[in-house]
């Protein structure tokens, strides 16, 4: 005589979980969380960086870092459309970009001298910093 297994799967929409409190048996969640996350790298490790005044990065209107010369960030975010922008508080660069399941965006920022910058700095003790925002190519 065989035996019948019921297995309950949790509703996400109602909130309710398999009898006896078992939540293994929501293991399809996890594939989908999985499946649909995609990341970004933003570094300011380039050797044209000047090494000083900091970058706001931001992704959909959200700030998620403010690097320093020599710093890296990589944020998880939900597979599709996303605008990436950063600034240093003088320029904003912006990208916008579509990242597809598991797709891992790489882009790379730095702050650089323009022709008179050094000059200004030495007379006026400030100048102004250019900003180079670019995604890398694999």
């Amino acid at each position: 005589m065989r035996s019948a297994v019921q297995i309950a799967l949790r509703d996400d929409a109602s909130r309710m979980v398999p009898p006896g409190g078992r939540e293994g048996a929501a293991l399809h969640t996890i594939d989908r969380r999985t499946n649909y996350v995609a990341s970004i790298t933003v570094s300011r490790r380039s050797s044209e960086d000047v090494g000083f005044r900091e970058v706001y990065v931001l992704v959909d209107g959200e700030q998620i870092a403010v690097l320093r010369d020599g710093e890296a960030i990589t944020h998880e975010l939900a597979a599709g459309p996303h605008r990436v922008r950063a600034h240093n508080t003088l320029f904003w660069k912006t990208h916008d970009v579509v990242l597809q399941p598991g797709e891992h965006a790489r882009f790379k920022v730095a702050n650089r001298a323009g022709w008179g910058s050094f000059g200004l700095l030495m007379m006026l003790g400030a100048a102004p910093v250019y900003l180079t925002f670019e995604r890398e190519t694999n």
